[in-house]
């Protein structure tokens, strides 16, 4: 284990840039905080550099011989961590695109912006049995410390990647696989539609939900009915709901 003391260390200034996206796409690395985010990425073999408070005991069951472990105080930390109350422990990961195994439950995000609705959406996915997230124009980084807390690991089980929508939706539909939409005009009732053996599902940006051009190229837009007063459900609840509805 190796000790850093002073803030002003050049290691730590490149951590502290793992913070801005600019950084994390010239290295190819990001920065993750907690405990169980950093034991999701030990399992999946995706940690480069392990970065602990001096007083923060690391698990006796995590497989960490051959890991660099950096011991550091308070002040270090606090230049880190991106919680109001940080566990003091972080890792540097390598980023890595996952090989979807099959594109039979595919999920397309266009321009969904805020961060912890992106992470609890994959999050969402992975539970549901989603074999790929797509990631359209206007999403926000994926690599943001809110979206990979919100994830709770799942970022790490689940292939997500960035894509073009319309030629996705062509490579789709060229597979036999149907490609629905979410909208509140000309769409369908989602409980008139029965659970599927394969789809791609579309959700759109929180306030302006799918671009037109791309539900004129759905087989099926859907809708999901407000029974109360509310104006809207939230997009991570909305996904929630059709990814189970259509999923066999």
């Amino acid at each position: 284990m190796k000790y850093i003391q002073s803030p002003q260390n050049a290691m730590v200034k490149q951590w502290k840039k793992l913070l801005t996206k600019k950084e994390r796409d010239k290295s190819d690395l990001f920065l993750i905080e907690g405990f169980h985010l950093v034991e999701e990425a030990l399992k999946n073999k995706r940690v480069v550099t392990i970065i602990k408070n001096e007083y923060v005991d690391l698990p006796h069951n995590w497989n960490i011989e051959d890991e660099e472990i950096f011991e550091v105080p308070e002040s270090i930390v606090e230049l880190l961590a991106e919680t109001e109350t940080t566990q003091g422990i972080f890792a540097v990961c390598e980023k890595k695109e996952l090989v979807p195994l099959s594109y039979q439950k595919v999920l397309m995000l266009d321009g969904v912006q805020d961060p912890g609705n992106l992470g609890t959406i994959i999050r969402t996915a992975d539970a549901a049995g989603v074999n790929l997230v797509i990631l359209g124009e206007g999403c926000v980084d994926l690599y943001n410390g809110k979206v990979l807390r919100s994830t709770q690991g799942s970022v790490f089980h689940l292939p997500v990647m960035k894509g073009k929508m319309e030629e996705w939706i062509v490579t789709l539909k060229d597979q036999n696989i149907p490609v629905y939409g979410t909208s509140l005009e000309n769409a369908k009732d989602y409980r008139e539609i029965s659970s599927q053996e394969t789809f791609a599902l579309i959700m759109g940006n929180e306030g302006n939900g799918v671009r037109k051009e791309l539900l004129d190229r759905t087989d099926q837009n859907l809708y999901i009915p407000i029974f109360g007063q509310a104006e809207s459900l939230n997009v991570t609840v909305a996904t929630g709901i059709l990814l189970y509805a259509l999923n066999q």
